[in-house]
């Protein structure tokens, strides 16, 4: 999309203004010499055909070259872009393979410039044809007028000659120039037909004619009967369905590759469903106003990405317009209020290529104060405190826990103590709800819950006590209204 355009430009700006010029060029050279002599003005005209040979042999080598050039230099920018970020550079590192990709990219430079060269010198045989059936024509000139003034005793003299000659010069330039452009159009057309095959891809989410936005928004979200796969052939959710109701929250587990992940991208509709649907306050998402559904819907994902900013630039992402105390509530609430007045320039501070001068947990919390800043009515979080310490996962875990009980919410966890904030838990195998509940009632029964709880939760969690934690003990004795523990 840049290098490409770039190309284009060049042939746009240029041939408007070359055509026109060398056209009146062309025009008064031609009338100027069929006044002069209308004999040697066709001998000279005789010759322009021959111009057209090689033209059209040139641009289509000049178009394939040009294509191949293109797809190579494309090539070369994801190495580029893999190796010299800041994760592809950590990796390279790590495992040794600095002389590898420093190969895989001297390899595709190799045959960029090969091509390269290829094409340049397909456009300079071109040149070398034309300048040589260039100086043909006033050779014809020279020899016809001679034998028109010798034989035949034409009304020609020597200095007419010279002028038709002159004029003759002045006519193949433009046609030369003219030549050029086509094979250079030509050339073009090659990256044109990259940049189409671009914007010819359909669009695969886009908004309904009759898009609905409603005038304000609850959080009830609805699965019915869902069916969903990234590839035609491979189905990832079969037959979901579920009701979250507005101001409840919901827990999400299973095993790695189950679909839960896809389950949460359904609703923002990052992906459109196969089969049933997905409703949002009783409309289906695929009627809602794209930007009023995802304004509803905020995402803290596994994975935090930050821009190469300060903390300011980022948190202002989701709020433009948020005032200064708007910021401070939200880092407050996201518990990284005392990191962030810890730092020098304060809300200035640079976070780095995605958040390289932060930690892991110090992102996640960044991240956290983002969405809230958004203030959607659902909040989704996506395993937002898996990879971290437990340092850093108390600290999340007290920024999430007001959310999860105040606002519409759902969590996807490998922790325990996520896990049972939430008024329901799905559990999905294989791309279906196969058991939904409690804790509680779904530990006692023998099903993927409980291996799941055996092989993942249980071991986050000591000092059991017949099978019960301290933590499970005092979160339900909050529910059945006990007096909190100590």
């Amino acid at each position: 999309m840049t290098s490409d355009i770039d190309g284009v430009q060049q042939v746009i700006t240029n041939t408007f203004t070359s055509i026109l010029s060398n056209v009146i060029t062309l025009i008064i050279a031609m009338v100027a010499m069929f006044r002069k002599n209308w004999i040697l003005a066709l001998i000279g005209i005789v010759i322009v055909p021959l111009f057209t040979l090689p033209t059209r042999r040139a641009g289509k080598t000049r178009w394939k070259f040009a294509n191949e050039s293109q797809a190579c230099n494309d090539e070369i920018n994801g190495i580029l872009n893999e190796t010299l970020s800041v994760s592809g550079q950590l990796l390279s590192k790590l495992f040794g393979k600095e002389k590898y990709e420093y190969q895989r990219y001297e390899e595709a430079n190799g045959r960029m410039i090969r091509l390269n060269i290829r094409e340049s010198m397909a456009g300079r045989w071109f040149r070398v044809v034309l300048s040589t059936f260039t100086s043909i024509g006033p050779m014809l000139i020279y020899l016809v007028g001679g034998i028109l003034m010798i034989r035949h005793g034409a009304d020609l003299t020597i200095g007419d000659i010279t002028v038709l000659v002159a004029l003759l010069g002045r006519m193949y330039m433009p046609v030369n120039s003219l030549l050029n452009i086509q094979v250079d159009w030509m050339r073009s057309m090659a990256l044109f037909t990259r940049l189409f095959d671009y914007f010819d891809i359909p669009v695969e989410i886009e908004n309904a004619p009759d898009a609905v936005t409603p005038d304000r928004a609850e959080g009830n979200v609805v699965f019915d009967h869902v069916r969903f796969g990234y590839e035609a052939d491979r189905p990832v959710l079969k037959d979901v369905s579920f009701e979250l109701k507005a101001g409840h929250s919901i827990a999400i587990v299973g095993p790695s590759g189950s679909g839960k992940s896809t389950i949460i991208n359904l609703i923002p509709r990052l992906y459109d469903v196969w089969d049933g649907a997905v409703t949002f306050d009783g409309v289906d998402v695929r009627r809602l106003d794209l930007g009023f559904l995802r304004s509803q819907v905020g995402v803290v994902s596994q994975e935090t990405y930050l821009f190469n900013g300060s903390i300011r630039e980022n948190l202002l992402y989701a709020k433009p317009d948020a005032t200064e105390a708007e910021m401070e509530a939200a880092l407050k609430k996201a518990n990284i209020w005392e990191f962030v007045q810890n730092q020098p320039e304060k809300l200035d501070a640079m976070v780095g290529n995605r958040g390289l001068k932060l930690s892991g947990g110090e992102k996640q919390r960044l991240s956290i104060a983002r969405v809230l800043l958004k203030d959607p009515t659902i909040f989704v979080f996506d395993e937002a405190t898996s990879a971290l310490d437990s340092i850093s996962e108390q600290k999340i875990q007290e920024a999430i826990d007001p959310i999860i009980q105040s606002r519409t919410s759902i969590l996807i966890a490998h922790r325990l103590s996520t896990i049972l904030a939430a008024d329901e838990i799905l559990v999905v195998k294989d791309g279906e709800i196969v058991e939904r509940g409690q804790h509680r009632e779904l530990v006692n029964r023998d099903g993927v819950y409980r291996e799941l709880y055996e092989t993942q939760f249980s071991k986050a969690l000591l000092n059991e006590e017949d099978g019960v934690s301290e933590l499970e003990q005092y979160i339900w004795g909050q529910q059945a209204g006990d007096e909190p523990m100590d």
